[in-house]
This record gives structure tokens, C-alpha cells and sequence, in this order.
């Protein structure tokens, strides 16, 4: 099963994609948020079919203690409206502490910070894709 992971930022969506067998993770792509929200979920949707993915997991950004913070409760919020776009299930997962896994792995390949901006929401994405892959296994 092929699964497309999404980190949702303010400014930026990470996006990682699965291989067929919902084994492995790989960073795709960093999409630039437009002012247009319907249109951001429709290339989520045109990469879900590009992709061939039967989900689409998101990642929640619960506080450190494990509540729902603002920042919860506005993903959560845009799940329910990305759902009602997508013709796959969406699911949420823990996000908490990728992006500082994700920016120690660009790190150790030897990426500066400037250059990890560019990259780190995909990242981002596929180690919140992977962390749900591995749950699942």
C-alpha cells in the first residue's frame, strides 16, 4: 500500500511518499503554500493520484506533554477539510520532534541551515511517514 505523508506548515506542506509495500519512506517534495487553500488540497490530490496512494497520513503537532495546543487544534482543523477533498482516508500521527530529527539527518549529511530550509518540511514528512509505517508493521 502506498501512502503520501504530509508535515503542514504555515508556509510550506512537506510531502514524502511510501514505496508499494508501505515499507519505506522517501522526502518528495516542499510545496509552497498559495492563498488559496482549495487549490494547495487539490495538487495534495493530484499527488495522490500521480502517486497512485491509498492514504494520506498528516502529521499532529501535539505539545511535548502530549495535549493539543493551538497548533493541534488548527491541523486538526485542516484535516477535516484536506478529508473532505482527498479520495483516500487521512490519518494523523504524532509529529513530535521531526523536524529536529529531521534537521540532525540533514546535519549529519553535511547540509548548513540555509540549505536544510529548503528541504526540511520533506524530510520532516518522511520521518513522520516512516514513524507511521513502522507503527503499523
Amino acid at each position: 500500500m502506498r501512502v503520501l505523508g504530509l508535515d503542514l506548515g504555515g508556509k510550506r506542506i512537506g510531502i514524502a511518499i511510501s514505496d508499494n509495500d508501505g515499507k519505506v519512506a522517501t522526502p518528495l517534495q516542499v510545496l509552497i503554500r498559495s492563498k488559496n487553500t482549495r487549490e494547495d488540497y487539490k495538487k495534495i490530490d493530484d499527488l495522490v493520484s500521480e502517486w497512485e496512494a491509498e492514504f494520506v497520513v498528516v502529521g499532529m503537532p501535539f505539545s511535548l506533554n502530549g495535549s493539543k495546543g493551538p497548533a493541534a487544534e488548527a491541523v486538526e482543523k485542516e484535516v477535516k477539510e484536506l478529508s473532505s477533498v482527498l479520495s483516500v482516508p487521512v490519518d494523523v500521527h504524532d509529529e513530535r520532534l521531526t523536524t529536529v530529527i529531521a534537521a540532525q539527518e540533514l546535519s549529519s549529511q553535511g547540509l548548513d541551515s540555509k540549505k536544510q530550509r529548503k528541504v526540511i518540511d520533506q524530510v520532516a514528512a518522511s520521518v513522520i511517514l516512516q514513524s507511521w509505517l513502522d507503527n503499523r508493521a
